[in-house]
């Protein structure tokens, strides 16, 4: 079946075609979006791919949609076309987090991605029970034992890590893509497991400037009773 992808969460951004298949699939073509500009691209490239390939968007049979962690408009940006785009067509949607990509695509089952203010969005694995994905500051790392290797393919993430886990084996590859998304989401397509649309959201890790800030300088709650 052909596939949709649609990575919008780091840097730079890509949007992939493909076909899936019970014996693998191939990849039939991929277009990359410069950042901070996906609003204005990720539609178009969308059209292209389908053009392209002469498909129509309801022959689709699934998008596959990175939903994070990565900046916040670029997370919603991307969430938005594939829930509009899936809803129009009446096509389903599965949903990736780009630190399981990056770590499949490395083969290492820990990674680490840049999520600047010297923090690290960090996904690691557990000797029992799935992989945990935290927002790590330098406090969190003592939390944790230093993995084995850990996948990285940024400089800012590799930098942080070598100075508080040295033990640890930096496993260097590319920046994750659409394609990269695709290949993760295909055993979830072939077993039909697949997303609420309506109740899809982003996988941030991180709360927004807005409520942080909103925090800081709402009024403290007045009235009640004593020992509040």
């Amino acid at each position: 079946m052909p596939v949709l992808g649609i990575d919008t969460c780091g840097p730079a951004g890509s949007v992939a075609l493909a076909k899936v298949g019970q014996n693998g699939g191939s990849i039939l073509g991929q277009v990359a979006l410069e950042g901070r500009t996906y609003s204005a691209t990720v539609v178009e490239a969308v059209r292209r791919l389908l053009h392209q390939e002469g498909l129509a968007l309801s022959q689709l049979g699934c998008i596959v949609v990175v939903n994070g962690p990565g900046s916040f408009t670029g997370v919603r940006v991307g969430l938005s076309a594939a829930k509009g785009l899936a809803f129009g067509a009446g096509v389903p949607v599965v949903a990736v987090s780009r630190l399981e990509v990056l770590a499949r695509k490395s083969g290492c089952p820990s990674a680490a991605l840049d999520a600047h203010r010297h923090e690290l969005f960090l996904r690691l694995a557990q000797p029992e029970g799935p992989s945990v994905e935290i927002l790590a500051g330098r406090d969190d790392f003592l939390r944790y034992p230093a993995p084995e290797r850990v996948a990285v393919c940024d400089d800012p993430a590799a930098a942080i890590l070598a100075e508080v886990w040295p033990s640890a084996d930096l496993v260097r590859v590319e920046a994750p893509t659409a394609a990269d998304a695709i290949r993760v989401a295909s055993s979830r397509i072939g077993a039909g497991d697949f997303d609420d649309i309506v109740l899809l959201d982003g996988h941030y890790l991180r709360r927004s400037d807005a409520e942080i800030f909103g925090e800081k300088g709402r009024p403290a709650e007045t009235g009640g009773s004593f020992g509040r």
